[in-house]
């Protein structure tokens, strides 16, 4: 049996699995929407924790920063990762329990929901839904071409009568796991959705620890193995012929590499690249990062506060105590993913492996073809379906989200009262989402997938962290008004398009907004410019116009 059909055998095995979960799932369904949707507020607090970090953590955590890292470097952690993981659990407490606590209450079912009764408006849901519905696209096609070009590093020379590079062509791959994913929300729903980021959180954790131990200690293998590890002896740098021993004396083999990167090495001459090369400075550190790109580039991470997704998962609690163990756990789990991640980015520079051009050119393969190259058929074929895992725990929530505001906030929302039974939305809400999951999978067949997943997400992202101002305002002052509503989403929509446009719709890499300040010139993140923007034009225009009414007020600050 050949290496390749061994590793889809495994990856349908654990297709199969999933689709098998969701359908059992599907047994616990109680036939109404509330359920549907919410799982009827029955999620625990180890659920909640699993789906809210299988659901944060997309293609763009494991692919894209494995991709960045190797065009970018090691400070890709640093910029992202780092603030991550206390941003996203400050919004879980901070946000989080509170609409969960009104959502319960109040009996929201979406994001939109909540904001046409905080801000007594209608039509704010007129505005909010295109515009919310046209982040969280580029965000399922984030996950869907990370999986296409995952398998396709990873199968490269497995199936020479496939394509020309003996790949698993990447639409083959979308369109499966579209499938898989659809067929278990389409049963499922949100319970089956929970359930279904459960186990795959756990498989792609477990596996990606296993993988960054194969990988650790493969490399240190060839490095001591080809001559260019060193060790110190009596104060002399000598060529270490010993073999690793462990993870730990792995890491501490391959973190020599990573100075002497592969794009400098190939400039001098053998004799010398032991101890003179060294890459420039952004590859290995981030002392020279521009401080004020650096700084901006924590606005991103706020953007958990704006997933539709997100909201939706929150309201599924038993209880506001359920949120305890996420806010704790998961900056922890953030660390167990992004480490192992950038740094085999990081590694995939050195030249221990030998990157084939048309890997290089494309950072999205990188992380496949690392796994393809480190592990042996067999537990490849599992890392694949780890990779998988953490994919498609982020596409679900997605997708069901997306026929829930459908359902909700247009369909039933604007029609008589009373006009649909509770079968009736069900049915819509998947006829809904077997739409979304059409046209995503069309639209990554187009020339979209040749952008960079982590160039991609950033700009979804910044979008949705835009967006984050007045998700806090709306809980916090009372104040905030619905024309300052309007004001501030119409801001950021605009000024997103705007840059965005600027930036030849994320052609141009790494863009930033540049000011010069006493000569000097500094760079700063997009989401800096949009999120300014939108806080100051919600609390301008909030102050300028008429408070919302005592009911309003009332209802959401009580007198104490």
């Amino acid at each position: 049996m050949s290496p390749g059909v061994i590793k889809v055998l495994i990856i349908g095995v654990y297709l199969a699995a999933l689709v098998s979960l969701g359908l059992f799932s599907s047994r616990l369904f109680r036939g109404t929407s509330r359920d549907y949707l919410l799982a009827s507020h029955s999620i625990g607090p180890f659920l909640l924790l699993m789906s809210l970090f299988g659901t944060t953590m997309t293609g763009f955590a494991l692919v894209g920063s494995t991709g960045e890292a190797f065009a970018e470097g090691v400070g890709v952690y640093a910029m992202l990762a780092s603030s991550s993981g206390i941003i996203h659990s400050l919004c879980f407490f901070v946000l989080g329990i509170k609409l969960w606590s009104w959502g319960k209450q109040y009996g929201y079912t979406t994001q939109i929901a909540f904001f046409r009764d905080r801000l007594g408006s209608d039509k704010i849901g007129l505005l909010l839904f295109p515009i919310l519905v046209g982040l969280v696209v580029p965000y399922l096609l984030v996950g869907i071409i990370s999986a296409g070009k995952a398998i396709e590093g990873a199968t490269r020379g497995d199936f020479p009568m496939l394509t020309e590079s003996g790949s698993i062509p990447p639409w083959l791959t979308e369109l499966v796991i579209c499938g898989v994913v659809l067929v278990y929300v389409f049963f499922g729903g949100m319970r089956g959705t929970a359930w279904a980021n459960t186990f795959q959180t756990i498989v792609f954790m477990v596996l990606g620890v296993v993988a960054f131990y194969l990988i650790a200690t493969g490399l240190a293998s060839k490095a001591v193995e080809s001559g260019r590890a060193h060790e110190i002896r009596e104060g002399q740098r000598v060529v270490r012929t010993e073999p690793p021993s462990g993870l730990m004396d792995s890491l501490h083999i391959v973190s020599q590499e990573i100075p002497k990167a592969r794009r400098v090495r190939a400039e001098v001459d053998l004799a010398d690249q032991l101890t003179t090369v060294e890459a420039p400075a952004k590859y290995r550190t981030r002392e020279r990062m521009d401080p004020w790109l650096f700084l901006t580039y924590m606005l991103i991470p706020f953007s958990v506060g704006m997933f539709p997704h997100l909201f939706q998962h929150w309201l599924t609690a038993r209880n506001a105590n359920a949120f305890k163990l996420s806010v704790v756990a998961h900056p922890v789990f953030i660390l167990i993913v992004w480490i192992p991640c950038v740094l085999i980015g990081v590694w995939a520079t050195t030249g221990l492996i030998d990157i084939p051009p048309p890997i290089a050119s494309d950072p999205n393969k990188v992380l496949g073809f690392m796994v393809k190259s480190l592990s042996g058929d067999v537990l490849g074929g599992f890392l694949l379906a780890g990779i998988l895992a953490a994919i498609m725990s982020s596409l679900d929530s997605q997708f069901l989200c997306i026929g829930t505001m459908f359902t909700k906030d247009i369909v039933v929302h604007y029609s008589r009262e009373d006009r649909f039974s509770d079968r009736q939305i069900i049915l819509i809400s998947r006829g809904f989402i077997i739409a979304v999951v059409l046209a995503t999978f069309l639209i990554s067949l187009t020339t979209i997938a040749q952008t960079r997943v982590f160039q991609l997400g950033i700009w979804c992202f910044s979008g949705f962290s835009s967006l984050f101002p007045l998700a806090f305002l709306s809980i916090y002052w009372r104040g905030l008004t619905k024309w300052g509503a309007y004001a501030g989403v119409i801001t950021a929509a605009s000024v997103w398009f705007g840059l965005f446009k600027a930036s030849q719709f994320g052609a141009i890499e790494n863009w930033s907004v540049d000011f010069t300040l006493g000569g000097s010139t500094i760079h700063t993140m997009p989401v800096a410019s949009i999120f300014i923007a939108s806080t100051l034009a919600t609390v301008i225009v909030s102050l300028a116009t008429p408070k919302p009414d005592a009911a309003t007020l009332e209802k959401f600050f009580p007198a104490k």
